[in-house]
């Protein structure tokens, strides 16, 4: 299937091993960890704003600081279990540090020596900021949550698909069929986080709060633990990025020789290892400068390639590893500013539905449960889309998928613009009901309900289904044997920089406008305009996206093979899997 097994971890038959008995133990995990993740980004806004005294951009700031490190030191997590861990190892260890990191957040928030007192329960003149150890007590709760859960999100995908072997048609559909659900896990999980546990913190308590997600990251270990015996385990392979970085070397030191028309002239072994499968990748004509690393410089004898070390002669795979990361960057860059207006989402959005009339039904909706909206509308979204549309659009390409994976990505892009324009109306709308009943000024909610803001959600939900799990199956998918995790980690590197982009934004539209977001009152602000900023930008980055999706050539699996001990001079090829 594309990894290498342990032999010494899996000591049952692999019949055994591996399939949905072993995926349902990391849809768990993923559901109850991101449970608690997803309640921390839904709710931090309001703790470091009320409880830990920060400013309203200082706040706004945090957040998206800390989300942008949980999803960007992925790509160590990646490089960790690819390298020196089994995927399964990695998921526990960093399981830990993310538990360390919530039970501190319970600690500071149950005794009040740690943390500042509530602007709202003293007079202005007393209102302080947290102090250097309080913020320091904070911070490294925070970013010991962030290392933590950046180790789970490269690794776990990655060991749910490992236990479906791609080059079987039958597992290649299940394999499909887990990032669905997979990604169904993660809704439920975050689901209950912005409901249940954000209500817990704001009515009972932010230490019952923080409390329930340590505990629930605990069951999640637990959890993933009891599969171990199930797991089809993958044997670190190495440094994937000292594989890269050879190829260019080398690459470097042949620049004069010429590059070579047939295949067969470039460098490739295939050695048998009793037990391992190892994945034989072949010659593309994209980036033909780098086929010079796999040329061996015979001219003095014949066996003067015995002597090339891997820093001057790689084999053709490991350039076509390093060509396929090439491809793939162009496309994950194209992706970033749609997480951008995500986490405009998440925080200008969370501030409107403060400004609104929050009951239903009589119940008061805490505004850092927004984010329900668009979840609720996945949970009824995915299995509809597992169930009815790819079994239907397979009937009609042939795909295992359905449809490819970049026009996945593509169709959530243009939701999402969609989302944003949807979001400059509503908000023009809102104004409106401001003036109309002259409460620019008032901090009464106005005669307006919060759940007009749901359309918004809805559709930039709606818009996550689709490019979220596009990009995890397409990073998976096209990624070598050698770099599974590190190839999930980098999809998740569009969330990290599309975060750390809001900020950029947000300031350089502020500077450039005159401050149509630097007023702390939205009825003043022009929200509705950045919004349609928003919209004609994520228009012309759909535009880019095309290009990059055009121009990437995915990865031959028909000429791709497998090599294992076979106990003759041949090796046996495996049967190969329909080309997606």
């Amino acid at each position: 299937m594309g990894i290498s097994r342990d032999v010494k971890i899996e000591s049952k038959p692999e019949r055994r091993l591996g399939g949905n008995r072993a995926a349902c133990f990391v849809y768990t995990m993923e559901g109850l960890e991101n449970m608690a993740f997803v309640c921390m980004i839904a709710s931090l806004m309001t703790y470091f704003s009320g409880y830990m005294n920060f400013s309203l951009t200082k706040s706004a700031t945090t957040l998206t600081n800390f989300v942008g490190t949980s999803f960007l030191v992925a790509l160590f997590g990646g490089f960790i279990c690819d390298t020196y861990w089994t995927r399964f190892k990695t998921c526990v260890l960093f399981g830990c540090v993310e538990f360390l990191g919530y039970a501190l957040l319970t600690v500071q928030a149950h005794f009040h020596q740690l943390r500042p007192i509530p602007c709202k329960d003293v007079s202005s003149d007393q209102c302080e900021a947290a102090d250097g150890s309080q913020s320091a007590i904070l911070f490294t709760g925070l970013y010991l949550i962030a290392f933590g859960t950046s180790g789970i999100k490269a690794a776990l995908p990655s060991l749910g698909a490992d236990q479906f072997d791609e080059n079987d048609p039958k597992e290649a559909i299940q394999l499909s069929s887990f990032f669905n659900w997979f990604l169904l896990s993660l809704t439920v999980g975050a689901i209950i986080g912005v409901t249940v546990i954000v209500w817990l913190s704001a009515n009972l308590g932010w230490d019952l709060g923080f409390g329930v997600c340590a505990i629930a990251v605990f069951f999640a270990i637990i959890f993933v633990g009891m599969g171990k015996s199930l797991y089809r385990n993958n044997v670190p392979k190495g440094s994937p990025l000292a594989r890269i970085a050879q190829v260019f070397v080398a690459a470097i030191r042949n620049r004069d020789l010429p590059i070579p028309e047939r295949a067969e002239e470039l460098h490739e072994i295939h050695d048998k290892e009793a037990g391992v499968k190892q994945e034989i990748l072949p010659r593309t004509g994209q980036f033909r400068f780098l086929d010079r690393a796999a040329i061996a410089n015979t001219t003095d004898c014949a066996s003067t390639s015995i002597n090339h070390g891997p820093w001057r002669l790689c084999t053709v795979t490991q350039v076509e590893e390093t060509k396929i990361l090439l491809r793939m960057l162009p496309v994950i860059l194209s992706t970033v500013f749609m997480n951008t207006c995500l986490a405009q989402l998440q925080t200008f959005s969370v501030q409107q539905s403060t400004t609104m009339d929050t009951n239903v039904f009589g119940f008061k909706v805490p505004g850092p449960s927004l984010p329900v909206i668009p979840l609720l509308f996945m949970f009824v979204m995915i299995p509809i889309y597992e169930r009815f549309f790819v079994p239907l659009a397979r009937k009609i390409t042939g795909i295992p998928t359905g449809i490819r994976h970049l026009q996945r990505v593509g169709i959530g892009l243009v939701l999402s613009v969609i989302s944003m324009a949807v979001s400059g109306v509503v908000e023009t709308w809102r104004k409106s009901v401001a003036i109309e009943h002259n409460m620019v000024d008032s901090t009464e909610p106005l005669p307006m309900s919060f759940l007009w803001l749901g359309f918004q959600f809805a559709i930039f939900g709606a818009a996550d289904m689709f490019t979220l799990v596009g990009l995890l199956e397409f990073f998976y998918a096209e990624s070598s044997a050698g770099m599974k995790s590190l190839g999930t980690a980098i999809s998740w590197c569009s969330v990290a920089f599309g975060y750390f982009l809001s900020s950029v934004v947000v300031q350089v539209v502020n500077k450039v406008t005159g401050g149509w977001l630097a007023s702390d009152n939205l009825n003043r602000d022009k929200l509705n305009y950045f919004y349609w900023l928003l919209a004609g930008i994520s228009t012309v980055n759909f535009g880019v996206y095309l290009t990059c999706a055009s121009w990437y050539r995915y990865k031959d699996r028909g000429a791709m093979k497998q090599i294992e001990n076979g106990g003759e001079d041949d090796a046996k090829v495996k049967v190969q899997m329909v080309e997606i």
